[in-house]
């Protein structure tokens, strides 16, 4: 089954295809550097996807030669004039639509074609999985222009690690892809003629799994990552254990697994 998205969208375009969304950034001319009007976008086609039950894992890619170099000139001169309760207002539309791919119910995978400068790492360190090309440099360039990464932090340093995120942050060097895979930043490099191909590949795996797990899984993880082992926390792991074992697709995984045949998941909606 294949659908384009059923609105047309200024600055992205969106594909869904046998389960696979594919969301790409499409402002090639400058660098898909975001503006408010490609954050709302963004933030309202995660949420749709989110909520859309055909769809299983959803692709965040870019169109030309960058992925994405941050924030658009043309909206940043605009904002030198804002007052400070404008500031506030408008880095909090940037960082709900960060939180939102975020949180989004769906794995989400960032397929790199070119360079990621400063908000373009918070797009990347938001998604689940990154899957770069080996001639992509990553910078967080923000105190070269007497600014701070403050709104994407809490998902860079995540990705990034603390340790390497002090170096970063601090000064603005360029790393390329090796260091990003090295660093944990990002999942895979690949030539540029394979990435399309890495990133189906990929997905195909998260399309063979329990829709219903993989929720439960993303759920987990940002439970789980980082928290204190307590009685509280084992407590409610116990619990999430029990509920996915009698849920649904739980019961049917499971039988389909002792009877050797696919889980109805893989026999429905194809």
């Amino acid at each position: 089954m294949q659908k384009d998205s059923d609105k047309n969208y200024k600055s992205l375009l969106v594909k869904v295809e046998q389960h696979v969304a594919t969301v790409t950034l499409n402002r090639p001319e400058i660098r898909n550097a975001f503006n408010d009007e490609m954050i709302a976008e963004l933030t309202e086609v995660f949420s749709k996807l989110s909520d859309d039950d055909h769809v299983r894992v959803i692709v965040l890619a870019a169109a030309g030669k960058a992925f994405c170099a941050g924030a658009d000139l043309n909206w940043m001169r605009a904002m030198a004039d804002y007052s400070y309760e404008e500031n506030l207002a408008d880095a909090d539309k940037l960082a709900q639509m960060l939180k939102t791919i975020y949180e989004c119910s769906k794995p989400t995978v960032a397929a790199i074609q070119g360079d990621v400068y400063a908000g373009g790492m918070g797009l990347v360190a938001v998604c689940d999985v990154a899957i770069a090309v080996k001639i992509a440099n990553f910078c967080l360039s923000e105190v070269r222009l007497g600014l701070a990464p403050a709104t994407i932090s809490p998902y860079v340093i995540r990705a990034l690690g603390a340790r390497a995120s002090q170096r970063y942050f601090l000064s603005a060097e360029v790393f390329d892809a090796k260091k990003a895979r090295q660093l944990g930043f990002i999942h895979e490099r690949v030539s540029e003629e394979w990435l399309a191909d890495e990133v189906a590949i990929f997905c195909r795996k998260i399309v063979k799994n329990s829709p219903d797990a993989v929720k439960t899984c993303k759920q987990l993880l940002h439970d789980v990552a980082g928290a204190p082992i307590t009685d509280e926390l084992i407590a409610d792991t116990v619990k999430g254990i029990a509920d996915i074992r009698s849920s649904e697709q739980g019961k049917e995984g499971v039988q389909a697994f002792l009877q050797k045949r696919k889980p109805n998941w893989l026999t429905t909606d194809e």
